[in-house]
């Protein structure tokens, strides 16, 4: 963005930055064998729709292609908006790695159709041994993953475990460096 662009009041926006979602392929490897953490089978991308024929027919088309490729690969699909005015298309797939590149089909068809500043982010839903979720959420404007760990009671999260997934997985994800932009979700519904 240069001067110009400034005092006319315009600004580009960054793309969202797809490539660096596959990251979960690899790091699910330690997540699942040194942290015990595995998926649930589930993950969303999460995306502000738009009343338009042109960015519904966009959304329609991605999900009957996730559906006609889940007949080789498992891969359902559903989609559910929540209370703020998001969708979530929801990817059901017990293999990790469907879901990535599921959830990038998507992303990259929105961002083809010039709508990729609506994309929010992509959530990928892991629990432990002990059956609790933790979910790792892809910040596309941001270009990186964070862990949410919903704890106790209402609207409440285990920062201490949060930091500890950090310091255990940060070499093998692109990590989102300012904790302040780790933003929990409520009421995923995945």
């Amino acid at each position: 963005m240069g001067l110009f662009d400034i005092l006319r009041g315009k600004r580009e926006l960054k793309q969202p930055a797809a490539d660096r979602l596959f990251a979960m392929s690899t790091a699910y490897i330690k997540l699942e064998m040194e942290l015990e953490l595995t998926t649930t089978g589930k993950a969303a991308i999460v995306f502000q729709p738009l009343a338009t024929a042109d960015f519904e027919g966009i959304v329609k088309d991605m999900e009957e292609v996730v559906n006609a490729t889940g007949e080789e690969t498992g891969t359902t699909v559903t989609s559910d908006d929540d209370e703020f005015g998001y969708r979530w298309m929801i990817l059901n797939d017990p293999d990790m790695e469907d879901l990535v590149v599921g959830i990038n089909a998507v992303s990259t068809a929105i961002q083809g159709g010039g709508y990729g500043e609506r994309v929010l982010c992509a959530v990928f839903a892991l629990k432990d041994a002990r059956d609790r979720r933790v979910y790792w959420i892809y910040n596309y404007k941001r270009g990186g993953f964070y862990p949410f760990v919903p704890s106790g009671g209402e609207q409440q999260r285990d920062n201490e475990r949060e930091l500890r997934l950090k310091a255990q997985i940060g070499a093998d994800l692109p990590i989102e460096p300012e904790l302040e932009r780790w933003f929990p979700l409520w009421g995923i519904p995945i």
